[in-house]
């Protein structure tokens, strides 16, 4: 799966969220955020914390 990193960072701001902070809810590594963020590949797994973190459908993170 491949997270959008606009997209990704636009719901960051929405909800006034630091990566660390993502990485602390979602379960997920602070090192996996940045390489998201970077525009790498995760597991589904990392891309459903991710979303449920987030509050948002995996279908609104993914690139398309």
């Amino acid at each position: 799966m491949r997270i959008d990193r606009i997209k990704l960072v636009t719901e960051l701001t929405k909800r006034d969220m630091t990566q660390a902070r993502l990485a602390e809810l979602s379960g997920v590594s602070r090192a996996t955020i940045n390489y998201i963020k970077a525009g790498k590949s995760c597991t589904d797994e990392v891309g459903n914390k991710i979303a449920k973190a987030l509050g948002v459908p995996v279908e609104k993170l993914i690139e398309k």
